[in-house]
């Protein structure tokens, strides 16, 4: 099964990001077996900058990105959202490639289920 999730919102002060990690590492375990892809937008796509420095009390972004995708899930950010914050490409953690919306329309056209954290 082909689960793709959609992530809004900033990867700080708010917990879906952080639940949306949770629930695609779950997802990729050998108990569940699923095939999972994440695509950032908006606010979330500054999860996927290199050499965060984590607020007090929450976890660390940065490391919960680059452990799904060392274990496979594949990670995109929006273009126009990472451009529109003044991030580049060589900015993002290993891994976390540019996207746009022809691949989030095709991986939605793919995938068994979609959810949007």
């Amino acid at each position: 099964m082909i689960l793709t999730i959609i992530v809004n919102d900033a990867p700080y002060g708010i917990e879906k990001p952080w639940n949306a990690f949770r629930l695609a590492s779950t997802s990729i375990s050998e108990e569940i077996g699923m095939t999972v892809r994440l695509f950032l937008m908006g606010d979330s796509v500054s999860a996927a900058k290199k050499g965060q420095k984590t607020p007090e009390g929450y976890y660390n972004m940065e490391k919960m990105l680059m452990s799904l995708v060392n274990r496979g899930v594949e990670v995109k950010t929006c273009g126009t959202c990472i451009d529109s914050r003044g991030i580049k490409e060589e900015d993002l953690v290993d891994g976390v490639q540019r996207g746009s919306m022809k691949i989030l329309a095709t991986w939605i056209k793919e995938s068994d289920r979609v959810l949007s954290f």
